[in-house]
């Protein structure tokens, strides 16, 4: 029995090529053109009986189809209109023909890795074909020519189309070739690259995903992190698409789908492209997999990003809305598993960005502090220089000895010679850890309005001990308790989730699967209650187990209930109690990419929420800051690096961007 069809667009029962050429005409004919009678024509038949029609337009009418709708259409519609009328192969060698440099403009790798990452050797083997039939070149040569390094050369691989089929698995070579990978990155000094080129290029998919699987037992550590901590440049970002192709091809077009249209401006070639060529394949799964990673359904999001003609042809390919909270399909219940036990199995290396200088000398930085704040006028270069490059147990020798030696107190002295976010910055690293945790908890209480995301933020991020020396910082310096405090500034569900994280009394230990099973099923079948037991049920698991345990716990949670936890909570909850939930699961799944997307959140659109922005630089700086910075770059295709330097300005924007660390 064939596999089950996944895409939206099949052939049009009754088909008459004749009639659908004839009304295609007549839509074109005389002063302008029926665009609704073409794009509803067009977007429902499949491609197959549309090379029909082009044939029988071509012969009722001496005209070329594809020529005429170039020529009575426009813009980003044509585009679409015109891609869907071509054959899948020479729609993809005519992306691939434009995406490699003609005259000077530049290289569009990015196309160049989505195509030649995620098809098939039959479909490789085609646009191959199709590349020289339409254009008269090699296109191996071509990618040859425009490309280097590692790059070419797996690129260069992947166009030979002849991956091991999906039936071969080489059992015995499973844990050979995890090992190999393994060898050649994380356990040597320096990468062999062609090892990974060999492997991840004629390895079969399902071959690859069990040693996938075995790689993270022997490296403790996903395939894809190695990659994102041995390679770089254009090599990592085809790696990357060719590893997650392998684990689920659906997925990375929703990733793909998904950045085309967020944030300001839509990548509408990206957008066509995916549409088109995978209406017909798995754009169901597509859906699924979208609304399993993002807050929306893929119909939600084209509807809010484009419009007109070009709007309604899109949603037609995508061919219906998906309810946000309801039952996966199979593929995308496989992955959300998939991605939990990942999670579950992936030990983390973090590593910041700001480390113990070498040469320190407190009394010489301390007197280098002085002279820069003495007499007229204030050297903020050299105080930026030695705050952001010493560690902050280094920066608490400085404020002593400062005291010491010149009997003045260096807080005092930066606050009355700097100013604005500066100043917030560059005190907020003077603090101790718990100090600044517990002043950014004063200033989201205070005031007419409450920041509730920052209490969610430092409450949920945060470890029993740091929570502990925060309460009791809080309460050296405003002679009140935490818990007091968020007791009188919050209220219902909310004020009780946050009072429960404020005890600093999560539990430790690591997963207890018969318990996580138990837990799992407790949490399915609150989602029958009533809100406020629901809510209630959340809470008690959720604020209290263990981050390792919870991991479990979430993925059981599929198994019982074919359904993301993510989703669920989306769906039941509403406002502050939702907010921390999710960022509790988020923060459970992976924390580096929870501060990432709160990141993305603080710099995108109109204004910067500059307080956000300098709590997490500020804490995460020695913890994790350099694996945010690579969540940053995966998610929002740019690097955190480029965010700051175009959302920031001055001394502000200098001192951010040496914590930061670099750019990716």
């Amino acid at each position: 029995m064939g596999k089950e069809f996944r895409g939206t667009i099949a052939d049009h029962p009754d088909f008459d090529a004749g009639s659908d050429a004839e009304a295609l005409y007549n839509a074109m004919k005389g002063f302008g053109s029926d665009k609704e009678a073409i794009l509803d024509l067009i977007a429902s038949r499949s491609n197959a009986q549309r090379q029909e029609i082009r044939a029988a337009y071509k012969s009722q009418f001496g005209q070329d189809l594809i020529d005429d709708l170039k020529y009575e259409l426009t813009g980003k519609f044509e585009r679409l209109i015109v891609g869907l009328m071509r054959p899948p192969a020479y729609h993809d060698a005519k992306e691939i023909k434009d995406a490699i440099k003609d005259s000077g403009a530049g290289t569009d790798e990015k196309c160049l890795i989505e195509i030649l990452a995620s098809r098939t050797n039959e479909q490789m083997q085609n646009l191959v074909a199709a590349y020289k039939d339409a254009y008269g070149r090699d296109l191996e040569e071509d990618v040859i020519g425009d490309t280097s390094g590692h790059f070419k050369k797996m690129l260069v691989v992947l166009l030979q189309g002849t991956r091991e089929e999906d039936d071969v698995v080489s059992e015995d070579l499973v844990e050979q070739d995890a090992q190999d990978l393994y060898d050649a990155g994380e356990a040597q000094w320096g990468t062999d690259e062609a090892k990974f080129i060999m492997l991840l290029g004629n390895r079969s998919v399902t071959h690859l995903q069990l040693v996938f699987d075995e790689y993270q037992k022997i490296a403790e550590k996903s395939i894809e992190d190695s990659i994102k901590s041995e390679l770089s440049g254009d090599f990592e970002t085809l790696m990357l698409a060719v590893v997650q192709c392998i684990r689920s091809k659906p997925m990375f077009y929703a990733r793909r789908l998904y950045k085309s249209m967020k944030g300001l401006g839509t990548a509408d070639n990206t957008l066509i492209r995916i549409m088109v060529c995978r209406s017909e394949i798995d754009m169901l799964d597509i859906r699924e997999c979208f609304r399993l990673r993002y807050e929306k359904s893929l119909y939600n999001m084209i509807q809010d990003d484009t419009s007109g003609d070009y709007k309604r042809t899109l949603l037609k390919l995508c061919g219906g809305d998906d309810d946000i909270a309801g039952e996966f399909f199979p593929e995308a219940a496989q992955i959300a598993y998939k991605m939990w036990e990942i999670s579950a199995m992936t030990k983390v290396q973090l590593r910041g960005t700001v480390r113990p200088y070498q040469n320190f000398d407190p009394a010489g930085d301390a007197q280098a502090l002085r002279k820069a704040m003495k007499g007229f006028g204030t050297d903020e270069d050299t105080i930026i220089d030695i705050v952001a490059h010493r560690s902050n147990a280094q920066r608490q020798e400085i404020r002593q000895t400062f005291k010491s030696l010149l009997g003045r107190d260096l807080m005092a002295d930066l606050k009355s010679e700097l100013s604005k976010n500066l100043e917030r910055l560059i005190l907020g690293l003077m603090m101790t850890p718990a100090e600044f945790d517990a002043k950014m908890m004063k200033k989201a209480m205070e005031g007419a309005g409450t920041d509730e995301h920052a209490l969610i933020e430092i409450l949920v991020t945060r470890s029993n001990q740091e929570i502990q020396e925060m309460c009791s910082a809080y309460q050296d310096a405003y002679k009140i308790s935490l818990e007091d405090a968020l007791a009188s500034d919050t209220s219902g569900h909310f004020k009780r989730i946050l009072i429960s994280l404020a005890q600093g009394a999560r539990e430790e230990d690591p997963a207890d699967m018969a318990r996580a099973l138990e837990d799992a099923q407790e949490l399915a079948d609150a989602c029958n209650a009533d809100s406020g037991d629901m809510e209630d049920k959340f809470m008690s698991i959720l604020c209290t187990r263990s981050f390792p345990h919870l991991r479990k716990v979430f993925q059981e949670f599929v198994r019982c209930s074919n359904k993301d936890i993510e989703q669920i909570i989306k769906k039941e909850m509403s406002g502050d109690v939702k907010n921390a939930m999710f960022a509790i699961v988020r923060s459970v799944k992976n924390q580096p990419s929870y501060f990432a997307d709160r990141l993305y959140k603080a710099m995108k659109g109109l204004g910067t929420d500059n307080r956000a922005l300098i709590r997490i630089m500020v804490s995460r700086s020695e913890i994790d800051l350099f694996n945010i910075r690579k969540e940053f770059k995966e998610t929002h295709d740019a690097s955190l690096h480029e965010f700051i330097q175009g959302d920031t300005s001055g001394d502000f924007r200098k001192t951010l961007l040496i914590l930061c660390g670099g750019e990716d």
